[in-house]
């Protein structure tokens, strides 16, 4: 890394920072200014949710707002085409005087930051929690959520239970997968 880049948190319109991401690197790779600007990052991490009984992966940004830019501002243009980015309110820095002035990050802070991403994108994607016959569950996802039932199967290969809830006073058996249950404390 050469000594004149560093880390810098850019200011964007909240919801509009993977536009603004696109609009930099479109400009960056425009003007030829790669070797000013090379690394852009949104810091997110891929969070799993069930909707219609479906599990659906969605991107949650750590910092809603703010975009890391990896840039050398020694080159008056490269600070220049970054604050006048459509979506783009400014640099975090320091408001004291005229000209608010960049404040890069410390290491220890992009450390901090690159290793919660690093962390999240190495985390594994099945669920490992294990269901044991007879155990007590909650229903969270599809029609039966919010009954609490009583585990009767466990079929680990296919990630499923067969769990009994009782629907009208009556004990009824239904097949769910992992995903739509969670223990009952």
């Amino acid at each position: 890394m050469e000594s004149g880049i560093k880390w810098y948190v850019v200011r964007a319109i909240s919801g509009q920072e993977k536009k603004v991401k696109s609009y930099l690197e479109n400009e960056i790779a425009r003007q030829g200014l790669g070797d000013f600007v090379p690394q852009i990052l949104i810091p997110s991490e891929k969070v799993y949710e069930m909707r219609n009984g479906k599990k659906r992966v969605r991107e949650k940004t750590f910092f809603p707002g703010y975009i890391l830019i990896s840039a050398d501002l020694s080159n008056g243009e490269v600070s220049h085409l970054i604050t006048s980015m459509p979506g783009v309110l400014g640099f975090l820095g320091n408001a004291n005087g005229p000209t608010k002035i960049p404040v890069p990050l410390r290491q220890a802070e992009v450390n901090r930051i690159l290793g919660k991403v690093d962390e999240v994108t190495q985390e594994v994607t099945t669920p490992t929690v294990s269901f044991i016959k007879g155990e007590s569950v909650k229903v969270v996802d599809g029609p039966f959520s919010g009954f609490i039932g009583t585990v009767e199967e466990v079929f680990d290969e296919r990630k499923k239970l067969n769990v009994v809830v009782k629907i009208f006073g009556r004990n009824t058996p239904v097949e769910l997968s992992y995903a739509q249950v969670e223990k009952e404390n």
